[in-house]
């Protein structure tokens, strides 16, 4: 195995592949792995997302898909170095950039990445609560640590190089002494705004490798030449196309790399999925929020299979280091079928015995308590009144407009966010059921806030006093089934389908509109006929022999003719 010498030496060769934990069911962990292995790579690389860990402050989970030091462990057993990234900011097309809501609950203009008090101190109650299960898997001690990033594309966001030295001796402080680096893209603002004196540097790029290490040898002569994110792949958005690479394209660029002796990481090897609401997005000039899948158009795709990709890279790969390691098959596959959802439960139902938080304006996410979930805002309209234009003021990310549980239109973040108004009555019931997508992962914007930001106007009229109730999507094993009453609006619905032995699916909602899905409980995501995304990966550790339940929340049930899902035999992740 390699050993931390390994990463500065310019005559070793690294090849490293991308696989986040957090993105793939521990179950899953070994057979990701071995894939990697088996494709010539001799390390994986992960990020660490600090909202994961500690997504309430000072509540840390290391437990599940969130146990850190089980992958590790189980990378090692397959023969791989681990190289490591724990942030505390990581991008990586995740919620928020890693970073947790409640860092801005109370300040929404709360400094992040840089030396503020209020920021560092809560970086410093992680850090204190990682790191050293990080510095206890490290080469040095057994481990096969080699390698751990401080903080992440720092050049892209800031300039705050104490910041940087900062986090930097935070790590060492706290057991690090295998090699640290940083990374950045290959520009002189970000080399120079994102690197610390006496601390590895390294590049990430998609293409045109001779000129991005040129550029890294020139702002830091004497680093060995290392592409920290191989991009061979990408993500998408949602109501985008679908991105693909050409397979011979990327194993081309790689060739390359490996043939001038530069250490890399493909960026992705494997990609996984943003399962329940952990995907991020991005912001360049409209909001993008990425869908549920983040297979990546990796080489080895979101259930674990091998593309042409990666049989390309095991040959590119094979030409530098052994082959010793046969690709292990991947599971079975659910037979295609329709399933039936025939029981129904309105979502007003369902919200009908939750907790009620009274406030003058529409409280945002953060002030709720929470970052992801469905928020609905009541508020007693007293008229009459003559028709106006009713406005939502900067609203994250979308919501549904009732009156007198009558839906009138749809609002959409960098979308239309009024209406022509008239309520005769003395009173009327006006409702907003608030939906939040992904948090900005990427530049300024990091570090939003969700719901309703700016409040309500009828014309000029601020409308104040509000009841607001939270419905969480976590755990759904408390809905009243079985209940009669049946308010328009959005609904759930659920049905079952037969498993002869668990097994790998791919879930597709033909003629439905948005919302989410739930298998045995397990939150897949997020489902929107706006695509490129139509189908979503339904892993084979939460399958079951027997029965078993999906659940579906439709949050325009008005527009389903059939509420029927299929099971599909293949992905269909768009065009």
């Amino acid at each position: 195995m390699l050993t931390t010498a390994d990463f500065t030496d310019p005559n070793r060769l690294i090849v490293s592949g991308a696989l986040h934990y957090f993105r793939v069911l521990p179950q899953q962990w070994s057979h990701r792995l071995r894939m990697l292995r088996a494709m010539g790579a001799n390390a994986v690389e992960t990020y660490v997302p600090w909202n994961l860990h500690e997504r309430r402050r000072g509540e840390f989970d290391f437990t599940g898909i969130a146990d850190l030091d089980a992958f590790l462990l189980a990378a090692a057993d397959e023969g791989l170095a681990a190289i490591v990234r724990p942030g505390p900011y990581i991008c990586a097309e995740w919620e928020n950039g890693g970073l947790p809501v409640w860092l801005r609950a109370e300040n929404r203009d709360q400094p992040l990445r840089c030396m503020d008090d209020t920021y560092l101190a809560a970086v410093d109650a992680f850090f204190d609560e990682l790191i050293p299960r990080v510095a206890a898997r490290q080469a040095t001690r057994g481990g096969n640590v080699i390698a751990v990033q401080v903080e992440n594309e720092y050049g892209s966001y800031g300039s705050d190089l104490t910041y940087l030295r900062y986090v930097c001796d935070g790590l060492v402080r706290r057991g690090i002494d295998v090699p640290l680096f940083t990374s950045d893209g290959p520009e002189d603002a970000m080399l120079t705004g994102g690197t610390v004196p006496g601390v590895p540097a390294t590049v990430n790029f998609g293409s045109r490798p001779k000129e991005a290490f040129a550029k890294l040898a020139e702002v830091r002569p004497g680093d060995r030449p290392w592409c920290m994110e191989f991009w061979n792949g990408w993500f998408d958005h949602w109501t985008e196309p679908h991105h693909t690479r050409d397979p011979h394209d990327a194993a081309q660029v790689l060739a390359e790399m490996l043939d001038a002796g530069a250490s890399v990481n493909i960026y992705m090897a494997h990609g996984g999925t943003n399962f329940g609401t952990w995907a991020g997005a991005n912001h360049d000039g409209t909001y993008q929020p990425t869908v549920t899948s983040y297979d990546y158009d990796a080489p080895i795709d979101e259930r674990g299979a091998a593309t042409v990709k990666y049989g390309l890279f095991r040959e590119v790969i094979g030409r530098h280091l052994p082959l010793d390691v046969e690709p292990p098959a991947p599971a079975p596959v659910l037979p295609a079928r329709r399933v039936a959802l025939t029981e129904t439960l309105s979502l007003r139902t369902a919200m009908a015995g939750l907790p009620a938080h009274t406030s003058a304006m529409p409280p945002t996410f953060e002030q709720l308590g929470v970052d992801h979930a469905l928020v609905l805002h009541r508020h007693t309209l007293r008229g009459p009144r003559e028709t106006q234009k009713l406005t939502v003021d900067d609203l994250r990310d979308r919501a549904q407009l009732f009156l007198d549980d009558r839906e009138l239109a749809v609002f959409e973040r960098d979308g239309r966010t009024d209406i022509d108004l008239a309520s005769p009555a003395p009173e009327a019931t006006l409702e907003l059921l608030v939906e939040s997508m992904g948090r900005v992962n990427y530049g300024p914007l990091v570090g939003e806030s969700k719901g309703i930001l700016g409040g309500v106007r009828h014309r000029l009229q601020t409308l104040h006093g509000w009841e607001s109730r939270v419905f969480g999507l976590d755990d759904i094993s408390a809905l009243p089934w079985g209940e009669t009453e049946s308010p328009p609006g959005p609904a759930f619905h659920r049905g079952t389908f037969a498993a002869e032995s668990p097994a790998d699916g791919f879930l597709a909602l033909p003629g439905w509109v948005k919302g989410h899905v739930w298998v045995n409980g397990f939150l897949l995501g997020r489902y929107w006929n706006a695509g490129p995304q139509k189908s979503l990966y339904v892993p084979w550790p939460v399958v079951v022999e027997g029965d078993n339940e999906v659940v579906v929340l439709e949050l325009h049930p008005s527009q389903v003719t059939d509420t029927s899902v299929e099971l599909l035999s293949e992905p269909d992740l768009g065009a």
